[in-house]
């Protein structure tokens, strides 16, 4: 019989942390946008915490590309920037999609006339 050594000093947020590296790649340009889109307009990390309703520990994770940061804080830091309409644009060109749904339709068959 096998046993399995369980680590329970392993908290469930390490494994939150581990993303794809091309997803991390990601996460971290979103945020360095975020920290420029700041810096354009003139405003301080005390300033978008303040009107996002968080912290600034929490702003400076969104502009550092943290990947544990919940999608509701990008989008209340988005509003604070005035770019909460730019989420509307994630995942809307889905080519692949496109094409797996456009390759499994059938052909409908007709029924031969007698």
């Amino acid at each position: 019989m096998l046993y399995y050594k369980i680590d329970y000093a392993m908290s469930k947020s390490t494994i939150a942390t581990h993303l794809p590296r091309r997803a991390e790649q990601n996460l971290r340009i979103v945020g360095e946008q975020i920290r420029l889109a700041r810096l354009r307009r003139d405003l301080s990390i005390a300033q978008i915490a303040e009107r996002a309703s968080c912290s600034e520990l929490t702003v400076m994770r969104v502009e550092k590309g943290t990947p544990t940061v919940a999608i509701g804080i990008y989008l209340r830091i988005l509003f604070a920037l005035g770019l909460d309409e730019s989420i509307l644009f994630l995942a809307k060109d889905d080519e692949m999609g496109r094409t797996l749904q456009d390759l499994d339709l059938k052909n409908r068959q007709r029924a031969s006339k007698k």
